[in-house]
């Protein structure tokens, strides 16, 4: 496999930092400019095929959402054919701006099953598949397949979790040296004096570790989602560091080592970010799953929680085949930029000071200078329209705004209603923070089983909480921890 063959290309590696204390980033105020830091080193630029787009200075300066109804020439949408072109418009300037411009599909993956077993008693089938695909057939991903052992086809609910039972722990990359920190990631090159160089292992999912996880069975991982068996779906597990590893550890000339392993090194000519790059790897699992004859094809959900379901929405809006159901997104996700901040939610300038790698490169001259952004995340809800896309949210996930949600959610209904089809972009507020729960499983069932099933369930998913449902709800979380409740900011 790719990932087992690279290794951080240097071993006496650069470390940069002034000594001064830190830049830190505060929320950005209206007609105030908060810039990166000026000791930033910056990422090379990588040459890709869609050229270069007006930069932040001859963009013009907008508080409003960018009409998704309006197409670049001021033609307004006003019937599908038009929608189609509008749509074509607005991947290319998300792919530009926001994720990065991710390679085409490959259009040979193919699927070696090294597993099978039941489990629950024989009530499900479990299978592990080894993917393999892109030039010369050299890239690969390990995934877990559940299905009820009777009946089918299936609809599916792909997962971007853990490595799936039985699956190969690939070697990984250490994080960056103040990855996690608060810190601006990008005055740092190498790995700083202290890090480790060697690879670690990865067996928990979602973040980089030096420290080993219990890799979970079938039996374990088919008994905690029993409920998504017993409801008549299937479930797809994939590790998203399978496909893009979650890093800020940069290489002596300043660009990101992410792009020496994993998809990356088979399409050098493309400025994809991590987030893309796991969008991209949920795209090859809907490649092997629309010949499986288990799955239904016409009915695939991609699913993941905070980071990773940032990827969720960018896959379901790149990708036609999929439903999006993104949970507790955080900054980058389904709020809308222009709104964040309040309640101490993530904001663009939290997420380029600490995630830029996440993101496209172009994303970071935006910092400070949001309501010039040609695009907001409502975009992305809107170009998965007409297709059942559901935003699972938490009560105090105070890195994600409600009301950031509700402006994109509103901002990308009227690309529902010109298919008739509102009802099918949803939202749920859980009771939890920032975690999936038990709850984001059963509001996201009931909402598939309605919109995409067709079956008759009786609830809504349009609530937003209010002020002082948050305020409440807050107050209760800081009293269970035995701390006063948060002001807001």
């Amino acid at each position: 496999m790719l990932g087992a063959r690279f290794r951080i290309p240097f071993v006496l590696a650069v470390y940069v930092l002034a000594q001064i204390p830190l830049f830190t980033a505060r929320g950005q105020d209206a007609g105030t400019f908060i810039g990166p830091d000026p000791r930033e080193i910056p990422v090379p630029r990588i040459k890709t095929p869609m050229g270069t787009l007006p930069g932040v200075n001859a963009l013009p300066g907008r508080k409003e959402l960018p009409d998704i109804m309006v197409m670049n020439d001021g033609t307004k949408v006003t019937n599908a054919r038009q929608w189609e072109k509008r749509r074509q418009e607005m991947k290319r300037i998300l792919a530009y701006y926001a994720v990065g411009q991710m390679p085409p599909a490959p259009g040979n993956v193919k699927g070696t099953v090294l597993k099978s077993e039941t489990v629950l008693d024989g009530e499900v089938q479990y299978r592990l598949v080894h993917l393999t695909f892109g030039p010369a057939e050299k890239l690969a991903l390990d995934i877990g397949i559940f299905t009820p052992a009777q009946g089918g086809p299936f609809p599916a609910i792909i997962l971007q979790g853990g490595i799936p039972p039985g699956g190969t722990a690939l070697p990984r990359l250490p994080s960056g040296p103040n990855q996690g920190r608060g810190e601006d990631v990008l005055v740092i090159v190498g790995p700083g004096p202290s890090a480790p160089v060697a690879p670690v292992a990865d067996t928990a999912g979602s973040t980089a570790s030096t420290r080993p996880f219990p890799q979970a069975t079938a039996q374990s991982m088919a008994l905690q989602r029993a409920d998504v068996f017993r409801r008549g779906y299937a479930l797809v597990i994939f590790n998203p560091n399978d496909c893009a590893e979650d890093t800020t550890l940069r290489n002596p000339d300043g660009s990101w080592t992410f792009r020496n392993t994993r998809f990356f090194p088979a399409y050098p000519g493309y400025d994809w970010g991590i987030l893309a790059g796991w969008a991209w790897g949920a795209s090859r699992v809907a490649d092997y799953l629309g010949k499986d004859p288990a799955i239904d094809k016409t009915k695939l959900i991609v699913t993941g929680a905070s980071r990773n379901g940032k990827s969720s929405m960018i896959a379901a809006a790149f990708d036609e085949r999929l439903m999006g159901a993104p949970v507790v997104t955080g900054g980058g996700g389904i709020g809308a930029y222009r709104f964040t901040g309040p309640r101490r939610s993530e904001t663009l300038d939290i997420m380029e000071k600490k995630y830029p790698n996440w993101f496209s490169p172009n994303l970071h001259e935006f910092w400070g200078q949001r309501e010039k952004l040609p695009f907001d995340e409502h975009w992305f809800l809107a170009l998965a329209a007409p297709r059942p896309f559901i935003a699972l949210e938490g009560d105090t996930d105070t890195i994600s705004l409600p009301d950031a949600v509700r402006q994109s959610i509103l901002g990308a209904q009227p690309a529902y209603a010109l298919f008739g089809a509102k009802e099918r972009l949803g939202v749920n507020y859980a009771k939890h923070g920032h975690a999936f729960t038990t709850e984001d499983w059963t509001a996201m069932m009931d909402f598939f089983d309605k919109n995409l099933l067709g079956k008759r369930i009786d609830r809504t998913f349009d609530r937003f909480p209010t002020e002082a449902e948050l305020d409440e709800a807050s107050a209760a979380a800081a009293a269970s921890r035995g701390e006063a409740a948060p002001r807001k900011k």
